[in-house]
């Protein structure tokens, strides 16, 4: 399928053959008729990316001071491949489609194939898209006109939250696409409406949907003109659905309100305010989020969990159904709002249209008709690269192909030497881009047919945690060797079903992405403390970085918690460093306290070892992103070394050891890569042994379970 996409390093818009994407549960797979461009967000996109990188920087300072901070603990080299690899990721444009459903899937309820409905989909001839997202296009509404639904939702959650009522007089600052569809809602509403522009179509049309307007690039004085329209009491709320860097928009609402009037912002515009313009006059002030309620709730958009009517009458969803509501009862017209039609094939014309001088609002891309019952409409397959990969020992196939794995894995492989024969990721758009840049001969969203294919006899598995178990135990009946980033799995349960189907296959390799072992420092210091017969004691400390409670790695039935998701790693690295079995472990985490929603990742954890070693985990989410993130120290025998961030190596009380000292950390994920493939090939034994894996990966679990 076509699929519009646009670089934010340079700001190129680029059509994609892209996988079809598989719906997942709760998700609807739509046929696109047509999707409409909105001018403001995709405006703002397109201008970013083809801005310079000072530009970029100036409009992003949060995130500067981000890249500033891991450049002082990671260094400038891999600070800049981190952002390279950031901006290189293509982006997916659209979120206003309208299309039919051709495939509801498990937990879809309310859809089924064939009905025609509009979604916050990409600008792509096919989207998977949560049954949250959608609704229902009413029999006498077009898809043209549906298409405008998305942000017709963004404008009705604004006059929600300002609340208007039958006969108040409301200014709409800024009639761009959202900004009219506001004027006629209100209207629909019995309110008096001014609408303030600087362009004179664009108040040609407020005034044709029955609003009073003024421009006050043509000399006329909004204040005025406000205190005209009120009556000389002043208006009873401000919209603002403008895009501008000026603090001008919310000052000039401020006086021209009424006293206790509202003022809701819709857009972007400069928040430099004045206390003065709000203190007298007690007024409220509002920023609208996106559709309403439910929006950026993983669970209501991708769970599926509605919220009751009884106690959240407009949700995201209820918000789309009653703008179309509207259209169909004639109160919302859209279609003196289109100004140009484009078709796929010409999406960069299409976008390219956003920056030129020529005046444009609704731009619709349409679809052309590809036959229901032909054979590549629902490719789930695309090849890449005509030059198919030998067979044979270490033709390899990628399941995921997010940040991680493109930034990390999957170079490292391809420097392993390994022949790169598929990439599949859920959406198709990562597996494209992976697939092109690093010579994959195939991108997929469907593992199906790779599993099948007996030219593949490797899987490396790089994709959400709670996916990991199914997915490894799936190779493995495959007949094919797998690399599983960590963790493994998520409970004890599939440990013991992944053990059980390992040894019934012992020629097939398993491994776990414990890349540290392989790291340049971690040899040498392994190599040194095997000359020792004395205990040792490790201290592995990690500034791990919080992340919201609510994100995905931090639920045990999705992520696993930190502890299993991460932690695993530095356990593993103990364990490798001692040589001896974990014995006893023991783990305790922060005391209750109001301001700590997790406690499980800001614990300290013991491990005992069968040579009388000991090892103090201190995984930590609660310090300060300035200071480097992992430290490790080893005492024994009267010597001590010390690996700072996987730069630095420092050994006191060791003769003839020079330290290493890197420009650029080095994990050993190349080294780990190499060592898994040369195993595959059969050059040598596996590079951990999978009793290692299984004891690391169980002891992880009833860590987590222990600070739960």
């Amino acid at each position: 399928m076509k699929q519009v996409m646009q670089s934010l390093k340079d700001g190129t818009t680029s059509l994609e053959e892209v996988p079809v994407p598989r719906p997942r549960s709760g998700e609807l797979l739509i046929k696109t008729k047509n999707s409409l461009v909105s001018a403001g967000t995709e405006r703002m996109l397109v201008k970013f990316g083809k801005s310079g990188w000072v530009s970029k920087a100036r409009q992003q300072p949060d995130k500067v001071k981000l890249v500033l901070d891991k450049a002082r603990t990671d260094g400038v080299a891999a600070t800049y491949e981190a952002v390279k690899s950031k901006l290189d990721q293509p982006l997916a444009l659209g979120y206003c489609n309208a299309g039919r459903v051709v495939d509801a899937g498990r937990g879809a309820d309310g859809f089924k194939p064939g009905d025609r409905v509009i979604s916050n989909g990409k600008h792509a001839e096919y989207v998977a898209v949560p049954k949250n997202l959608c609704a229902r296009i009413p029999e006498n509404v077009t898809f043209e006109e549906a298409s405008f639904t998305v942000l017709g939702a963004i404008g009705l959650q604004g006059i929600r939250l300002a609340n208007p009522t039958l006969g108040e007089c409301v200014v709409v600052t800024g009639l761009g696409l959202i900004g009219l569809m506001v004027v006629q809602m209100l209207r629909a509403q019995g309110c008096r409406v001014l609408g303030i522009d600087f362009d004179d179509n664009r108040l040609a049309l407020a005034r044709q949907f029955g609003a009073e307007t003024v421009n006050p690039g043509k000399g006329g004085d909004a204040l005025d003109a406000a205190a005209a329209f009120s009556r000389g009491q002043g208006v009873d709320a401000v919209i603002i659905t403008a895009a501008t860097n000026s603090n001008e928009p919310v000052r000039q609402a401020a006086h021209m309100c009424r006293k206790r009037g509202r003022i809701v912002l819709v857009g972007v515009v400069g928040l430099n305010l004045s206390r003065d313009d709000f203190y007298e006059k007690e007024l409220t002030f509002q920023v609208s989020c996106s559709y309403g309620p439910g929006r950026y709730d993983s669970n209501y958009e991708e769970g599926g969990q509605d919220y009751p009517i009884g106690f959240v009458r407009w949700t995201e969803q209820r918000n789309f159904e009653a703008v179309l509501d509207l259209m169909a009862a004639g109160l919302l017209d859209v279609k003196p709002l289109i100004t140009h039609r484009f078709e796929v094939a010409q999406a960069a014309e299409a976008m390219n249209q956003l920056t030129l001088s020529e005046p444009s609002m609704g731009i619709l891309i349409y679809y052309p008709r590809v036959a229901e019952d032909a054979e590549t409409d629902l490719a789930r397959v695309v090849t890449l690269d005509a030059a198919r990969p030998k067979a044979g020992k270490g033709s390899v196939a990628f399941l995921g192909a997010g940040n991680y794995a493109s930034r990390v894995l999957i170079p490292a492989f391809k420097t392993a030497g390994a022949d790169l024969a598929t990439v599949i990721s859920s959406g198709g758009i990562s597996a494209v881009h992976s697939g092109k840049k690093f010579g994959f001969h195939k991108a997929a969203t469907d593992a199906t047919g790779m599993l099948a294919d007996v030219s593949i006899d490797t899987v490396v598995i790089a994709t959400r945690h709670d996916a990991h178990a199914a997915q490894v135990l799936e190779a493995l009946r495959a007949g094919k060797h797998v690399f599983c980033e960590k963790p493994l799995c998520l409970t004890l349960d599939e440990l013991a079903e992944i053990e059980a189907e390992k040894a019934a296959r012992p020629e097939q390799q398993l491994m776990i992405g414990f890349n540290r072992r392989f790291a340049p420092h971690i040899v040498q210091m392994k190599g040194l403390l095997e000359k020792m017969d004395q205990p040792k004691t490790f201290i592995m400390t990690i500034n791990a970085g919080d992340i919201p409670a609510d994100h995905w790695a931090q639920d045990p039935e999705v992520g696993g918690g930190r502890i299993v998701g991460e932690g695993c790693h530095f356990i593993d690295l103990l364990r490798h460093l001692a040589g001896a079995r974990i014995v006893a472990h023991h783990a305790v985490s922060l005391g209750e306290h109001p301001a700590i929603a997790i406690r499980e990742d800001k614990a300290v954890i013991t491990l005992q070892f069968a040579d009388g070693s000991v090892g103090v985990v201190n995984y930590l989410a609660n310090g300060h992103s300035s200071v480097a993130k992992e430290r490790l120290e080893i005492f024994a025998a009267g010597r001590v070394l010390q690996l700072d961030n996987f730069l630095r190596l420092k050994a006191y009380g060791f003769s003839n050891v020079k330290p290493i000292k890197l420009w650029k950390q080095d994990k050993g994920q190349v080294a780990c890569a190499t060592a898994f493939i040369d195993a595959v090939r059969g050059a040598k034994p596996a590079p951990v042994p999978a009793e290692e894996l299984f004891e690391v990966s169980r002891i992880s679990i009833e860590v987590a379970e222990a600070l739960r």
